[in-house]
């Protein structure tokens, strides 16, 4: 008897099978590509707390449903009607990053500039932001320079003063000198250029922060966590060098170390060149048969 039922759940399950088409398991990918996608990005613990919240909620809702608690299940059935307005207003900051990781991808094409001229500007550009930060970090001078990279940062540029300028040690340090009316922000560098000073950046909210971290490098963690930019942070009190990325820091950073990190980060891989043994092989094999030829001869 039991081993009728297993076959007859296997038939079944062989009808369903048939039943599917290519589409639809492309159809299946997608959704669960974008629900791992919705997942990954609700990372902090806000939005943890929210989604157990909502769980609880929809829980209850079947709960009223199965039991015929009338009363309790027409008001949660109202509320849900609001429910995805809220949860549009709750979950704004993890959208935004969304649709800006989506609609700012890099197109090549439309760059004004070569690869090769993009990554020589950003060459100069890290020289001379380790050698700034060298300076100031022995001078005990705050700072917070942060590197854009595929996710833009208008907004932030318009919290402060645009300048679009060549990136130099020396404007850095004036940028960030105590005195000057925009050391307390942040600068934004794009493709090699300060696009703006004095910006000002969201604060982290994750809790499990160290005390001792002052606002500059809450600011820093919270501008990586809400983006991919490099932030580099120089503290005022003890003059370390930090990097924040993907809402982590990299603390007490050497200036070698700060150079390599941000050309890890801000310079593309260098590409194998496949090309290259292929040719060579192909002069040996010239060579080869030019050299059989003149013994002929």
């Amino acid at each position: 008897m039991l081993m009728d039922k297993i076959l007859s759940v296997l038939e079944n399950i062989g009808r369903y099978l048939l039943l599917i088409r290519p589409v639809d398991i492309l159809d299946v990918a997608i959704i669960a590509f974008l629900i791992y996608k919705l997942l990954k990005l609700v990372k902090s613990k806000r939005a943890e707390n929210i989604l157990k919240g909502v769980a609880v909620f929809l829980l209850a809702l079947w709960v009223s449903q199965v039991l015929q608690l009338n009363a309790i299940n027409y008001v949660l059935t109202h509320i849900v009607e609001w429910g995805v307005l809220a949860l549009i207003v709750l979950f704004q900051p993890e959208l935004r990053q969304l649709l800006e990781n989506v609609g700012s991808r890099d197109l090549r094409m439309l760059r004004l500039f070569t690869p090769e001229e993009r990554d020589s500007a950003m060459e100069g550009t890290i020289d001379q932001t380790v050698l700034a930060c060298t300076e100031m970090a022995k001078e005990r001078t705050g700072a917070l320079i942060v590197f854009e990279r595929k996710i833009l940062l208008d907004d932030m540029v318009r919290t402060g003063t645009i300048l679009d300028a060549s990136v130099s040690g020396e404007l850095l340090k004036n940028i960030f000198f105590v005195k000057a009316p925009m050391h307390d922000g942040a600068v934004v560098i794009r493709e090699g250029r300060i696009l703006g000073a004095g910006c000002m950046l969201p604060l982290s909210n994750n809790s499990n922060l160290s005390r001792d971290l002052g606002m500059r490098h809450r600011a820093g963690i919270g501008m990586s966590e809400n983006s991919d930019a490099v932030v580099v942070i120089i503290s005022e009190e003890t003059g370390s060098i930090s990097v924040a990325l993907g809402g982590m820091l990299k603390r007490h950073l050497m200036p070698e170390t700060l150079g390599k990190l941000l050309r890890n980060e801000l310079l593309p891989a260098p590409e194998e060149k496949s090309d290259k043994p292929r040719a060579g092989l192909i002069a040996l094999l010239r060579n080869r048969r030019k050299g059989a030829q003149d013994g002929e001869e």
